[in-house]
């Protein structure tokens, strides 16, 4: 049997229907070393805590979580 190029794969992955590709997401995230997790796990805190002192320094302007949603919501057209 002859493996499909990463490319070839994405392709064929991206022409299922969304239900179908987010089962997928979820069984390839879940299939990732443990040892991967705990570095994603440190990065995005370091990132969390970025955002904070942003948001206490006055770098940025915290937005109600309903709004934000609003926000979205009108600019997806939904």
């Amino acid at each position: 049997m002859e493996h499909m190029t990463v490319d070839e794969l994405a392709e064929e992955a991206l022409s299922l229907p969304s239900e179908e590709r987010a089962a997928l997401a979820d069984r390839l995230v879940e299939s990732l070393d443990p040892a991967d997790d705990a570095h994603l796990h440190r990065v995005w805190g370091a990132e969390a805590m970025r955002r904070l002192a942003d948001v206490r320094e006055g770098r940025v302007q915290a937005v109600d979580g309903e709004d934000a949603l609003k926000r979205v919501r009108k600019a997806v057209g939904r």
